[in-house]
């Protein structure tokens, strides 16, 4: 999927604009309630558009930003309790995805989109839980709160910084430096002050037992943002809900291994999907030093006349280049072959 592939569409709700985006094919997935997002920012991310793109390839990605941040309304303020951020993503669904869906609930997206399952039985099918908790008073001890949203509330720009180091525990300087902008640039310092309050006082405890739908619970092992122990929690809370421990220190589903993530949830969805994915292939070694720079480029989200333009060729020889690379590394598309140069850390 490259840049052009994502349309930003408006629903209207409250007298305020959500902004939404579908990509891929298949059966609706919504995955939405971050903390902090910004569809055309989120989209530039090279990491974030793979993964996304991997699970589009089996199901429709709905994503969203909510009141308040990212291209969505910036007039209003972000829900201040579970009970407002479940209306506004059942005014999302309504307008989005009609029908029986999947949800995918990460990080402080979690409480809302299990809410929503507990809600409406009848319309989730499958619901997926990444980097979950239960309550937010867990994340961390009242000082270390009250300290978080101190410097939030004094310097935005410090504060954002902070959660860089959270969030990104082991980016290189250049990312970490990306990503304090990406927050910035995704919600002005009073909506994040009251973003990270309601994620503090969020507590999901009254409705987990109620939630019917089949449930996958993912964690990694070491998140240095959510504490592996209320994952476990989460899953213990839900009725036959499967626990899957990831290794990982990454809190973002599309760093680290994003691929396990990718497998466990589409396995769970019913895609057919391989159960391991292969750390090289036998063509990968007949690939011309042309074609690893192509591939490198691909990976890095790079369109083909992008591609044409660095390396001097036509459009036609680097579409030409693409093809041979997927033929010898037996991959099905451009964003498997992608994936694969990722694995393998070709970038």
């Amino acid at each position: 999927m490259e840049h052009e592939d994502q349309v930003i569409r408006y629903a209207e709700h409250g007298g305020a604009s959500i902004a939404w985006a579908a990509v891929g094919q298949g059966p609706p997935l919504v995955i939405g309630g971050w903390w902090s997002s910004h569809l055309e920012l989120d989209w530039r991310n090279a990491r974030f558009r793979r993964f996304t793109a991997a699970l589009g390839e089996h199901r429709t990605v709905v994503r969203y930003d909510r009141p308040g941040a990212g291209v969505s309304d910036r007039g209003g303020m972000p829900a201040r309790s579970l009970e407002e951020e479940l209306d506004t993503l059942e005014a999302l669904i309504d307008e989005a995805a009609p029908g029986r869906i999947s949800l995918f609930g990460a990080s402080s997206g979690s409480g809302v989109a299990s809410l929503y399952a507990a809600r409406h039985p009848g319309r989730v099918d499958r619901l997926v839980l990444y980097g979950s908790y239960a309550r937010g008073v867990d994340l961390a001890p009242p000082a270390a709160r009250e300290a978080m949203l101190s410097i939030i509330d004094q310097h935005w720009g410090l504060g954002s910084r902070v959660l860089a180091d959270l969030f990104l525990p082991d980016a290189t300087a250049e990312e970490r430096a990306e990503f304090v902008e990406f927050q910035r640039r995704s919600a002005s310092r009073e909506v994040a002050l009251a973003s990270l309050q309601a994620v503090y006082e969020f507590d999901a405890t009254g409705h987990l037992g109620d939630v019917l739908a089949p449930t996958l619970v993912l964690h990694r092992r070491d998140d240095r943002a959510i504490p592996f122990a209320l994952g476990k929690d989460v899953a213990r809370r839900i009725r036959n809900a499967r626990f899957v421990a990831l290794e990982g220190d990454d809190h973002f589903p599309w760093r680290g291994d994003a691929d396990a993530v990718v497998r466990e949830t589409l396995a769970f969805l019913g895609a057919p999907v391989e159960a391991a994915p292969a750390r090289s292939s036998p063509g990968a070694a007949r690939l011309t030093d042309r074609e690893r720079e192509v591939l490198r480029l691909v990976a890095r989200g790079q369109t083909d006349a992008e591609i044409a333009t660095e390396l001097v060729l036509s459009t036609h020889t680097v579409h030409r280049h693409i093809a041979n690379i997927r033929t010898k590394l037996g991959v099905p598309s451009r964003t498997a072959a992608a994936a694969w140069a990722l694995r393998n850390e070709l970038i």
